[in-house]
């Protein structure tokens, strides 16, 4: 149900806002804190700029391995965000 509800949501042209603060809090638990909700937009950004190592300031009181910055990688790995680093084709036929 995660990575299928989360393709939706990422595909359905939902406002990524509202698309990814839905990810964050439903598909993990305990639910991941929507002061999250930027730097989950960052590393997407970054994975699509091909800069996947860039650092990524955390929001207070979240660490990183102690530290207050993340890859985008990481980033994307922890938070289950491959619905969005996907290159999805919108017109492709289905079949079943």
């Amino acid at each position: 149900m995660g990575y299928a509800s989360a393709l939706e949501m990422a595909t359905s042209g939902t406002d990524i806002d509202i698309a990814l603060g839905w990810h964050l809090q439903s598909n993990h638990y305990p639910p991941v804190p929507l002061s999250m909700l930027q730097p989950c937009k960052d590393a997407i950004d970054a994975y699509w700029d091909n800069d996947c190592d860039l650092e990524i300031e955390l929001p207070e009181p979240i660490l990183y391995k102690g530290r207050t910055t993340a890859p985008a990688w990481a980033i994307i790995e922890q938070h289950h965000l491959h619905a969005w680093t996907t290159d999805y084709d919108y017109d492709a036929e289905v079949e079943y």
